[in-house]
């Protein structure tokens, strides 16, 4: 992000590919927000209360506190106000695009599975006229899509999903996280798709930057969790890249205590993450890449909805 707080110029490559690439994944998430999540969303994430819609004459069964009495006193017969729920819901999809998610040892790189996250919680407010924005993040704030609404703007942000290249290649969440804090100025619902692997060292800011966007938003962590990076494979001298700060080096993994350190700071880092956002009592999402992430997307819209009840 540059010293003016703009997200610099969008980088896309647009291709037959791509385009067929989002129809696709347009047809996927469409089938299942369809079938599986609209109703769902809509019933946990509520609009921001009630707004009148019509006036009736009373019948048998009416809550009498909905009479409206002046209309009444003009009419001469009971009339009752008919209310409809007032959404003007935002909703902000902050997806993470570090270099670490073109990792992937299920079907597909996890940055496409966050995509495809991204797409179905898109498509699931958009249905329901919700307002939906879209922000990108590396160790800084790529692009930044204004909330809209609307197919032509939903197919955008699918758009934007799968074609945008990141200027940069490591993780600072919190930057999303402060820059969310100057552009929605309403109470929003905010889903922040990561892997989250970053320390203290790499993001300081971002304990703080997480605790003051859970106040002003109602945030979800989805925690996309890859097993085949929880532990390094006996497998003798083994080249290792950082995509994050593209540096290489020699591990010998046949040495039982680096295999051990490897899995304990890996471990370490996964629990010290949680403990912070159990701290904050988020609602988090947690998605094996290398599984199906259906399940735990209708396990959280059911869990909200009977927690809500």
């Amino acid at each position: 992000m540059n010293v003016t707080g703009q997200a610099p110029r969008a980088s896309h490559v647009f291709s037959k590919e791509i385009v067929a690439q989002v129809r696709r994944v347009e047809l996927r998430t469409r089938e299942l927000v369809e079938s599986l999540f609209s109703g769902e969303y809509r019933s946990v994430f509520k609009g921001r209360g009630l707004e009148l819609s019509d006036l009736r004459e009373y019948q048998p069964g009416d809550d009498i506190r909905a009479v409206d009495w002046n209309v009444t006193a003009r009419r001469g017969t009971l009339f009752v106000k008919e209310y409809v729920e007032a959404r003007e819901l935002t909703a902000l999809l902050i997806v993470d695009l570090s270099a670490s998610k073109q990792f992937g040892t299920g079907r597909t790189t996890n940055a496409l599975i966050a995509a495809e996250i991204a797409a179905i919680l898109a498509l699931a407010a958009g249905g329901n006229n919700d307002r939906v924005g879209l922000l990108l993040v590396t160790s800084q704030v790529e692009r930044y899509v204004p909330p809209g609404a609307g197919r032509r703007h939903i197919l955008r942000l699918l758009l934007e999903l799968l074609s945008f290249e990141p200027t940069h290649r490591g993780t600072r969440l919190s930057a999303a996280l402060a820059y969310t804090s100057r552009v929605l100025h309403r109470r929003s619902v905010i889903f922040l798709i990561s892997d989250f692997l970053t320390s203290a060292a790499a993001d300081p800011d971002f304990p703080r930057a997480l605790r003051r966007c859970a106040k002003e938003h109602d945030l979800v962590p989805i925690r996309l969790t890859d097993p085949g990076g929880a532990a390094l494979p006996d497998v003798g001298m083994l080249a290792v890249f950082d995509p994050e700060t593209a540096t290489r080096r020699l591990v010998n993994t046949s040495s039982a205590r680096v295999r051990e350190h490897y899995a304990k700071a890996r471990s370490g880092q996964q629990e010290r993450m949680s403990s912070l956002l159990r701290e904050l009592r988020l609602d988090v999402i947690d998605v094996d890449t290398t599984r199906d992430y259906v399940p735990r997307l209708i396990g959280f819209f059911r869990r909200r909805d009977r927690a809500s009840r």
